[in-house]
């Protein structure tokens, strides 16, 4: 098991130009972190072969892993030309991906801000079509490169553990597979334990956040406080802190015998750097502990 950072955690210091992309890598080499996940906020490197090679250089200097890149993506397109505008969009960022021997991509399928009408079954099941085509596209042109696809429980209509299961069931490629979030079942109210539970057996890789949970008739009050699709209230914390049974998960995990990728996230309103620090610390700790 190896455990490390998304660069998604530190966006709000290089949205404030406080730290660039390398500066986020010597920071997790420096505390402790194993690996990194590049998710393009704030940077790109579709269009920068030269930060793509200071990133991949950095990383190496460092002894660090670049496990995985994540990005936005939506196959969802009234017309063909742009549903094969945006594949070929996205086999771009594969070649990237290939460039610097990273193994892992995730890209969503739908566009992550649905209005709610549109986090229903029904356009889920209106669409599934569009989303296994491309999904299946993306992972064949990847398949030459041996990079692993996946989809996340991530975006608001392909979120619970069953949709997941049921687009990858349908892309029926060795090398499509999930990004499994340990939070994100709670954006559309599936209960994490269940989630993990019935999805770590399809997992390329983990990602551990957490979340502060209060129920639809509790408005919590001022503060980073977003809806689910059912009106609850989440909030970002710093991994071990928040609602998320971090404890009976990583037992879970542990005991199915995943030994790959744990990627921390944090999403919530303390300093980015405290919250990293602690949420991969915790979950050195409580991995370190939990006897199976």
């Amino acid at each position: 098991m190896k455990v490390g950072l998304s660069t998604y955690s530190m966006v709000k210091k290089m949205k404030q130009g406080e730290m660039s992309v390398l500066d986020v890598l010597q920071w997790v080499a420096d505390n402790g972190g194993q690996h990194v996940e590049l998710v393009p906020y704030e940077f790109t490197i579709v269009d920068n072969d030269e930060l793509a090679t200071q990133i991949k250089e950095k990383a190496a200097e460092l002894g660090l892993e670049l496990s995985a890149y994540s990005l936005p993506a939506n196959f969802i397109h009234e017309t063909e030309d742009a549903f094969l505008e945006e594949v070929e969009r996205l086999k771009k960022h594969v070649d990237v991906v290939h460039r610097m021997g990273i193994k892992i991509m995730r890209h969503d399928v739908t566009l992550f801000t649905l209005p709610k009408e549109q986090t229903t079954i029904h356009y889920y099941t209106e669409h599934f079509d569009e989303m296994v085509k491309g999904c299946q596209l993306i992972a064949d042109y990847a398949q030459q490169f041996n990079i692993t696809t996946t989809i996340e429980n991530h975006g608001f209509n392909v979120q619970t553990s069953d949709r997941v299961q049921q687009l990858i069931q349908a892309v029926n490629r060795d090398n499509f597979k999930t990004t499994l979030d340990i939070g994100n079942f709670l954006c559309i109210d599936e209960e994490p334990l269940i989630g993990v539970m019935k999805n770590i057996s399809y997992a390329a890789t983990v990602h551990f956040k957490d979340f502060y949970m209060r129920p639809y008739f509790e408005n919590p009050g001022d503060g980073e406080w977003f809806r689910t699709v059912h009106n609850n209230y989440l909030r970002g914390a710093i991994v071990g802190h928040g609602d998320i049974n971090i404890r009976e998960i990583i037992k879970l995990v542990k005991g199915y015998g995943y030994d790959g990728y744990i990627t921390v996230e944090f999403e919530g309103m303390e300093d980015c750097q405290v919250g990293s620090k602690i949420g991969m610390d915790n979950v050195r700790r409580l991995w370190d502990e939990c006897k199976l």
